[in-house]
């Protein structure tokens, strides 16, 4: 067997790990969702209005499904044990069994093409209720393609495989191996992003707690066939990978359950789970859920416990064997359960805010409203309160081994974090998908405030301090992990002066004047999307200008001033026009609330260039006062430090200088005798 350290050549000769394992898995997963699905009938074309498509499409399509979430969690589970369970050579090229893991990944991702690309004829003959045989013809599946949100998703998902496929067989080193994996994770996305969860009343709950149950199942069916095949070819580090993903593992399955009752909450009523198809699969669910929380509770107990004794694994393996088995035929539950109509009292009727924004507004935008009408943001609000929760944890770990943490940064920090959350989920949040002026409200929260306090707050330099170095010869850890991040060619193309500055103030005019923004308004996944750049391109920017914590490129004081000076005429002029502008931006979207206080759109749009104008403005003066106390510490820092050193050399420097001027007073006295 080769050592950790061997060329990744060698690993062509290891035998294949979870192949004979899958090949049982997935087609259990494909019997339980043809079954289950069988068991509701053609309902869901019923209730859309559609003719039923024939045996071939209505089980095909979960089918093809089971077969694409299958590579997919190979792909991304694969990856995961390339970049974080197993470490790299010292080199940063992987190790032997990195290598093997991601030789695995590209076979699962040209599985995953084959797939995603079967599921968009399969998506687009079952949204339009005919034979799949119909939509083979390139011109009618161009039409039905773009009449059809889920066949696009597929088409997307398709290129990212590809993608990843191709990438997988290029890739030696361990930063371009967690590229890819990250790459494979938004691979989900698309999916998330369509279907049930992005219709109907509450869609925004069902699609923000849609994208964390994915992400999680992925991250841990995955993870575990990876570990599982580690361990059947008997590769290095098998305890190190086994206890990362216990402790991974655990965290999935609490997001999984706590997003998996949000989205069943959105569709059924607690009364409704015994007495429908949909609510019974639900209970399904939630039983394959409950037994694999047992596994998991049995593997960190028992197997990790024999691995770090020495005792060898093979209980972890034969845990993990059951345990894949039974998050396949939960994957087939859920197959089942995304082909399942949710009871038609849940979704009938929704006005037309609701089809649009996902649920009702009570009243015109007031003040009172703004700060209390809240809705939680499941994406940035529990973002901004894990920051929050994370940075305070970090803060206490310094205090109890004694460091300072100045108290001004965590301050600036917890006010950036609440920011983002009344920006998300106050009335701001609520009301910003209904209305310009508040969507610029929260675009200039999210880009120009928030990022300011977040940078100040220095969260780099708090992690590096508070979390453990893994040491010499110790394989890296998250410390490492973050380091890697902060100096990676990404990191410093980002924080490029002209890069960042294009990202923050260019995107301003690309996204609103080019017709980007009307086509946004209508899906909640690019209103999610919008809001992760206003927040990434605002500290980008700030990062090297008043960040505490290294930038990757370090700009001199003066260069600082001018790249905050430069942006300013771009966000005046950006306010300027929309004030001037006499068209509607994402007009036919507005109308189409038929909201009664909204009825001069203009009016409100130009409101919105107004905030844009004067928004501008704040920030700056923030960010000057920021700089000229940095740099009037940089000044006091330097003057302590000389004062140091002429202590500790006794005032040399001053005693040489004096010696200097008596040697050539004494050399003019002796060159002009008297």
């Amino acid at each position: 067997m080769p050592s950790e350290d061997s060329a990744p050549a060698g690993v062509a000769r290891r035998p294949a790990g979870a192949a004979p394992l899958l090949a049982v898995a997935v087609p259990l997963a494909m019997l339980v969702a043809v079954a289950l699905a069988a068991l509701t009938g053609g309902a869901t074309y019923v209730i859309a209005g559609l003719t039923d498509p024939g045996v071939v499409t209505r089980y095909g399509i979960s089918v093809v499904r089971v077969a694409a979430d299958a590579s997919a969690v190979v792909c991304i589970g694969s990856l995961l044990l390339a970049a974080f369970l197993v470490p790299p050579q010292r080199s940063g090229t992987l190790s032997a069994d990195g290598y093997a893991a991601v030789r695995t990944a590209g076979t699962a991702a040209w599985f995953w093409f084959v797939f995603a690309i079967a599921s968009v004829f399969f998506t687009a003959a079952d949204g339009a209720g005919r034979p799949v045989r119909e939509v083979l013809q390139p011109r009618v599946l161009l039409n039905f393609v773009e009449a059809i949100e889920q066949p696009k998703a597929w088409l997307l998902t398709a290129f990212i495989a590809i993608g990843l496929a191709l990438g997988c067989r290029l890739v030696l080193s361990w930063g371009w191996t967690t590229a890819l994996f990250f790459l494979a994770v938004g691979g989900l996305l698309p999916i998330a992003a369509t279907g049930h969860s992005a219709s109907g009343g509450s869609h925004d709950l069902a699609t923000n707690s849609l994208i964390y149950h994915l992400v999680a199942a992925a991250l841990w069916v995955g993870g575990l066939v990876a570990l599982l095949a580690l361990g059947r070819r008997r590769g290095g580090h098998l305890t190190l990978a086994a206890t990362r993903f216990s402790a991974l593992a655990l965290a999935c399955w609490v997001v999984m359950a706590v997003s998996g009752v949000i989205n069943a909450l959105v569709r059924v009523s607690p009364e409704r789970l015994l007495t429908t198809d949909y609510g019974l699969l639900v209970l399904a669910k939630v039983v394959a859920l409950l037994v694999l929380g047992v596994f998991g509770h049995q593997q960190r107990r028992r197997s990790i416990r024999d691995l770090v004794d020495g005792a060898g694994g093979g209980q972890l393996m034969r845990l993990a064997g059951v345990e894949v088995l039974v998050m396949f035929v939960t994957i087939g539950i859920a197959t089942a359960l995304s082909r399942t109509p949710p009871p038609q009292e849940i979704y009938t009727e929704p006005s037309n805010t609701e089809l649009l924004i996902g649920y009702v507004l009570h009243g015109p935008p007031t003040l009172w409203r703004l700060l209390t009408d809240w809705r939680f943001d499941l994406i940035y609000g529990t973002a901004a309160l894990a920051l929050a929760g994370l940075y305070l944890l970090g803060v206490r770990a310094l205090r109890r081994r004694g460091d300072p943490w100045p108290a001004g940064r965590t301050v600036a920090w917890l006010l950036g974090c609440l920011v983002v959350l009344l920006a998300t989920s106050s009335g701001l949040g609520r009301y910003s998908p209904a209305m310009f002026s508040v969507h610029m409200v929260n675009h200039m929260l999210l880009s120009m405030v928030a990022p300011v306090l977040l940078v100040l707050g220095g969260p780099v330099t708090l992690a590096l301090r508070a979390l453990p170095t893994a040491g010499k010869d110790a394989p890296p850890g998250p410390r490492e992990w973050l380091l890697a991040l902060v100096h990676s060619p990404v990191a410093r193309l980002l924080t490029h002066p002209v890069i960042a500055l294009g990202l923050f103030v260019g995107s301003f005019y690309a996204l609103y004047f080019s017709g980007l923004f009307d086509s946004a308004l209508n899906y909640h996944w690019a209103h999610l999307a919008m809001n992760a750049h206003f927040l990434l391109a605002g500290y980008v920017f700030y990062w090297p200008v008043i960040g505490i914590d290294p930038s990757p490129r370090r700009l001199p004081p003066i260069g600082r001033l001018g790249l905050v000076f430069a942006s300013v005429p771009f966000h005046a002029f950006f306010g300027v026009i929309l004030m001037n502008m006499q068209t509607v931006l994402g007009g036919a979207f507005y109308r189409g609330l038929d909201l009664p206080w909204t009825g001069d759109l203009l009016a409100d749009q130009r409101l919105g260039g107004g905030i844009a104008w004067a928004g501008g403005e704040l920030p700056v003066i923030v960010v000057m006062v920021a700089l000229l106390m940095q740099w009037a510490r940089a000044d006091e820092r330097e003057a302590r430090r000389k004062d140091r050193r002429e202590a500790a050399t006794g005032d040399q420097e001053l005693a040489a200088y004096n010696a200097m001027l008596k040697q050539m007073a004494e050399q003019g006295g002796a060159k002009h005798p008297e």
